[in-house]
């Protein structure tokens, strides 16, 4: 099978060149090589794709999102959403976000995270990689518990395993490894889904068996935190990630880096509904869009781009690069790509994000230079995506 050569200008996940060539070989799914021309060997015979005024970049990542397939954003309609349907229409949500340049995906709760993720890896329908969560962890009467329904009509409906005490929660987490999840979600506060003020859930006591029983069964734990207690819980308790982390403070974030916790800020999530709400809300929003990354950025946390998207008309799938966006206008654009790619894959744990011989080759081609225009990686400038060292599209 012949190679093939990427030419344009080179974002690797780190560093940037100009005239640059990857080399990829489609029987091994690997990148070759990768640098400047001239200092490459192009293979003879190799289909080249290309040139001047594009930019070779790593497949994107997006480390938090959902498929629930809703048409609106309303948790009662999160929840009441069919297995099967969420599905069928997910089909569609997957190839939107290959079309996009999202070459991998972790699903942080669902009811078909873990399905469309093993399809996708049999090779029946195309996708970017999922990593799922499979039923996210929260506790009775929690965040994502709709409180207009009896209790066994939500646990039946909920995308969430409901779980109180230390051992309902070890149980809780051996049954996502049971489901095939490959990450363990936890909701270590409330949020603004339900209304009224963020409150901490769960105890450390619980979120230190929920990660003591999944770094056993070596899964990492991403917990959904808003404001200090919570956030402190959770780094307390050991968690691999902080998703949303409103209300991050500057000690909470230095014991985050003490700890390798990576920062997933979710700005999609609040963009476009900073005036909304009560005063407690609001102040929160305001100061997370910028603030909040800031204090991350000056502790030297690893910030991850992940947009909470869930897939309604609100947030397509398929429009995921805007969190890139949103992200490059508080830490520039350099490091909103490093959060889409190599701070990423390592949050998630994947060996792609980089672009460097012997990596996977999940690849992007942009009309543009994204360094200097983010907007180069919309989707209406993406010109191929490659997956796995296959042209998708």
């Amino acid at each position: 099978m012949d190679k093939i050569v990427l030419r344009g200008s080179v974002f690797d996940g780190s560093d940037y060149v100009e005239d640059g060539a990857v080399v990829v070989d489609p029987s091994t799914d690997l990148v070759d090589a990768c640098g400047r021309m001239g200092e490459v060997d192009l293979p003879a015979n190799a289909q080249t794709i290309g040139g001047e005024g594009v930019s070779v970049i790593p497949g994107l990542m997006d480390a938090h999102m959902h498929f629930f397939a809703s048409k609106t954003h309303n948790l009662l309609e999160w929840v009441s959403v069919p297995e099967t349907l969420a599905a069928l229409r997910s089909v569609r949500d997957l190839k939107a976000l290959l079309r996009a340049g999202f070459t991998t995906v972790r699903e942080l709760g669902s009811k078909c995270g873990t399905y469309l993720s093993q399809a996708v890896d049999e090779g029946v329908i195309d996708g970017p990689t999922i990593i799922s969560s499979s039923k996210s962890l929260a506790q009775t009467g929690g965040d994502d518990d709709p409180l207009t329904l009896p209790l066994e009509v939500s646990k039946e409906l909920s995308y969430s395993y409901y779980c109180d005490g230390p051992w309902e929660c070890r149980r809780a987490v051996r049954m996502v490894v049971r489901d095939g999840g490959r990450v363990v979600k936890v909701y270590a506060s409330s949020s603004f889904a339900q209304g009224g003020r963020v409150r901490r859930q769960f105890t450390v006591e619980e979120l230190k068996a929920i990660v003591d029983e999944a770094h056993a069964a070596g899964l990492r734990v991403a917990a959904h935190a808003y404001g200090e207690e919570a956030i402190t819980n959770a780094v307390e308790a050991g968690v691999d990630s902080i998703e949303h982390g409103i209300g991050l403070t500057e000690e909470a974030a230095f014991k985050m880096k003490s700890k390798g916790i990576f920062y997933v800020p979710t700005l999609s999530a609040y963009v476009g509904s900073e005036n909304a709400g009560s005063p407690e809300r609001r102040a929160l929003v305001q100061r997370h869009l910028k603030q909040d990354v800031e204090v991350a950025l000056n502790a030297g946390l690893k910030i991850v781009c992940g947009s909470d998207f869930v897939g309604s008309e609100r947030d397509p799938h398929g429009e995921n690069y805007r969190e890139i966006v949103y992200l490059s206008e508080v830490i520039g654009n350099r490091l909103a790509l490093v959060a889409a790619t190599t701070n990423a894959a390592e949050c998630i744990g994947v060996d792609s994000g980089r672009i460097k011989r012997g990596a996977p080759a999940d690849l992007v081609l942009v009309k543009g230079s994204p360094l200097q225009d983010i907007m180069a990686i919309s989707p209406q400038r993406i010109l191929h995506v490659m997956k796995s060292g296959r042209i998708v599209f």
